[in-house]
């Protein structure tokens, strides 16, 4: 009998800024750019570029409110979904490693 595969990390979500990212944008609804740049801190640049990596994945969607330069962020379902299998998978991958020796 052949064991179920394992969940396997997330090549994507490997980066720690871009995990920062869905972490908080898995725990709400919707968040504004500043909330999320505050609280992953990044610059604005570095959270747009992370941002723009994920949306070409599909994992994030952005909208803006309005006619105000205010931008909306969000968690696509594809996203949330690809945010718990890799956090599943690296629990999996934490339970099989043997603990270090002194």
């Amino acid at each position: 009998m052949t064991a179920a595969p394992r969940p396997a990390p997330d090549r994507l979500l490997t980066d720690p800024a871009r995990l920062a990212i869905m972490s908080v944008l898995c725990s709400v609804d919707w968040c504004d750019f500043a909330f999320l740049r505050g609280s992953v801190g990044l610059s604005e640049t570095a959270l747009s570029r992370h941002l723009d990596a994920l949306n070409g994945s599909a994992y994030q969607r952005r909208e803006r409110l309005g006619r105000s330069p205010r931008i909306s962020v969000h968690a696509t379902d594809a996203g949330r979904d690809r945010f718990h299998h890799h956090v599943e998978g690296l629990h999996e991958l934490a339970e099989h490693t043997p603990p270090a020796s002194s």
